[in-house]
């Protein structure tokens, strides 16, 4: 046997085992699928066997267009299409154990799949923004939130998926205040295996930043393009997914006052001339591009600058260059790489 038959046999093993545990988990939990179908069916939605699953990193779900809003009854939009986490909390119990759900009787409510690693839709959550940004409780700040509109998961108990890994926001000191308008790409190593930059930079591709001002506000905006093998297929199109943040600051009040994050969705040639260019490049060019994005948090209110860049890097999740950026320096374990990486090609 070759080694690659040998590994196509490993999958398919590995494959009919994952099958196998997902009809015992779905067999165990049918009586809480028979309940939750006449509860959805009692709300307009009706389900049969399609309708459920199991995925390990999530549990037994249920899904079905709109099934979330359905069940979470009225509740205020806003204009980009984020709910109100405390409007949410009136129905269902952010969860204290399991940042990323609401429990309720029946069923948890889940955050937009966009906060999930690669943001796939079956993955586990991305260490560690949504952690934070449960617990950040700050007063006066109004939090709004991205929710998985069309799955819940109804197996209400304490059961959590864990991968152990995490990343660390980087200190920053600066004075925002004299911070001056400009832009900045930061770029993995180019002198290292793509392999590296996957493992290493969360395949990220480059993190464009750039600050401006007006009539006392300073604006951050910044986006993290990924590697071309990161990719989203929605609504039959394939989509470069990459993550956006907007940020305004008070200079009179020295802090920040608006916070916001979105998932920006680039078609192929949107992405290749994207990736190469910086965030003037609409102003430069005739071609200019507007990705489909899709908002999945906000913050209004007074934050301050050390909230704010803990949130900043664990919404970049495991990616270097945000720390970079922060503390002029990668982290130690990403230099001791780098260091016996290059060693060893010398």
């Amino acid at each position: 046997m070759t080694p690659d038959s040998e590994l196509e046999e490993i999958k398919a093993r590995y494959a009919l085992h994952m099958a196998e545990e997902a009809q015992r988990k779905l067999k165990k939990a049918a009586q809480q699928i028979e309940k939750f179908t006449a509860i959805a069916a009692s709300k307009g939605v009706m389900l049969d066997a399609t309708s459920f699953e199991y995925i390990q990193t999530i549990g037994v779900v249920a899904k079905a267009p709109g099934l979330a809003k359905t069940l979470l009854g009225p509740i205020q939009d806003e204009r980009d299409e984020l709910l109100s986490f405390s409007e949410i909390a009136k129905k269902l119990q952010p969860s204290t154990l399991r940042a990323g759900c609401f429990v309720g009787a029946d069923y948890m409510l889940l955050a937009h799949p966009f906060y999930r690693r690669k943001m796939s839709p079956n993955a586990n959550w991305s260490p560690r923004f949504l952690e934070l940004f449960w617990a950040f409780d700050a007063s006066g700040v109004q939090k709004f939130i991205a929710i998985d509109e069309d799955r819940v998961r109804i197996n209400v108990d304490s059961s959590t998926y864990i991968e152990e890994d995490t990343w660390h926001g980087a200190p920053f000191n600066e004075d925002i205040r004299a911070i001056k308008p400009g832009i900045a790409k930061l770029r993995p190593p180019l002198d290292i295996d793509p392999s590296h930059i996957s493992s290493m930079f969360a395949d990220a591709y480059c993190l464009d930043i750039k600050w401006s001002e007006s009539d006392r506000l300073k604006t951050f905006e910044s986006i993290e393009i990924k590697t071309e093998n990161v990719r989203l297929e929605l609504d039959g199109n394939i989509y470069f997914p990459a993550r956006y943040i907007h940020a305004e600051f008070d200079i009179s009040a020295n802090c920040f006052s608006h916070f916001d994050g979105a998932v920006q969705l680039f078609l192929e040639d949107e992405y290749l001339q994207r990736r190469e260019a910086d965030f003037n490049m609409n102003a430069k060019t005739i071609d200019h591009i507007k990705a489909r994005s899709k908002k999945i948090f906000k913050l209004n209110g007074t934050i301050n600058v050390k909230s704010w860049v803990e949130l900043c890097c664990q919404f970049y999740t495991g990616n270097p260059l945000t720390f970079e950026y922060f503390s002029k320096s990668y982290p130690t374990h990403i230099k001791d790489r780098l260091e016996k990486i290059r060693a060893r090609n010398a």
